[in-house]
């Protein structure tokens, strides 16, 4: 009686942790169900949120690592945050802006909607490698190159091709 107990308490254990999982999954994928919801100036915002946390990151881990005495829990710690940072600004570049927000051109299209699709399209994936940089690195000269990609970005996607 008592395996059979065992049992029941493991395969209701087992549901409930798929159960958490896939409803888990549902959650984390909402932004790509095409509700028409969009918030661009807080995207923007977030963006440039993630920027500054990775810059701090940055010189927290250098500074950390400068010390005679290192506390390597805080570096890992610094580590992790600014890779977590750089994670979330990618998904926002890719899930939100590339695969949402930049609609593909026709050829229907005129030149310059498709020329303004292009530029929009490089430069986000310009920001993607850098993002993908300092992941890599500590070094700062990426944030303002970031930044500029991203000041830049803000104003191609508000312009209109005519």
């Amino acid at each position: 009686m008592r395996k059979f107990l065992r049992r029941k308490h493991t395969i209701y254990f087992v549901a409930g942790a798929a159960a958490v999982f896939l409803a888990a999954s549902y959650v984390h994928s909402h932004c790509q169900i095409p509700c028409g919801i969009y918030g661009d100036d807080t995207r923007f915002e977030i963006m440039s949120e993630h920027i500054d946390t990775i810059e701090k990151s940055m010189k927290m881990i250098d500074e950390l690592s400068a010390k005679k005495e290192k506390d390597m829990n805080q570096i890992v710690r610094w580590v992790t945050n600014k890779e977590d940072h750089a994670a979330q600004l990618s998904e926002i570049i890719t899930y939100y802006f590339m695969a949402q927000r930049i609609k593909p051109v026709s050829t229907a299209q005129n030149d310059a909607q498709k020329e303004l699709y292009t530029k929009q399209v490089t430069l986000l994936h310009e920001m993607l490698v850098t993002t993908m940089q300092t992941k890599q690195s500590t070094d700062l000269t990426l944030i303002p190159k970031l930044r500029g990609q991203l000041h830049d970005f803000s104003h191609l996607y508000n312009e209109k091709a005519e």
